[in-house]
């Protein structure tokens, strides 16, 4: 599968999650797919409600949040394709926490945040049978 994520919001997505260093931050991607294709037209932070505490390696957002942005991506024309999150001080693998909350056909685009800001961002989808996540292509396309 490849996931296509325009400069300017992979740009939007590094800034909101190195913000918020040391704890996990994330959104939704709304775009379209095609085939095995999934394009990434727009991107919406959603606050992390975990609490404080754990936000350093957690990170939710409430169903409110999935059905506002359900909505707000048919006003758009686009679809929720898949969600991103920050792994800070850590890789940008799927968890098993991850899985564990992971949609199938949902696109995850996860960033690995250091203090010294993002050092890798990898694209992955969750298996049918939801036992594992398997990587995906990350193609990065000019504004």
């Amino acid at each position: 599968m490849n996931l296509v994520l325009k400069g300017a919001l992979r740009q939007q997505i590094v800034t909101q999650l190195e913000s918020a260093f040391p704890d996990e931050a994330g959104g939704f991607l709304l775009g379209a797919r095609v085939g095995d294709t999934t394009s990434v037209e727009a991107v919406v932070s959603i606050d992390n409600i975990f609490p404080e505490h754990e936000r350093y390696h957690r990170y939710e957002m409430t169903p409110q949040d999935w059905m506002r942005l359900e909505d707000e991506a048919d006003e758009r024309g686009l679809t929720l394709v898949g969600y991103y999150h920050s792994h800070p001080n850590s890789l940008a693998i799927p968890s098993e926490y991850d899985r564990v909350h992971a949609l199938p056909n949902f696109a995850y685009l996860i960033t690995s945040i250091m203090p010294a800001g993002a050092a890798e961002m990898l694209a992955w989808h969750l298996q049918d049978d939801r036992t594992a996540f398997e990587s995906d292509t990350l193609t990065l396309k000019e504004d």
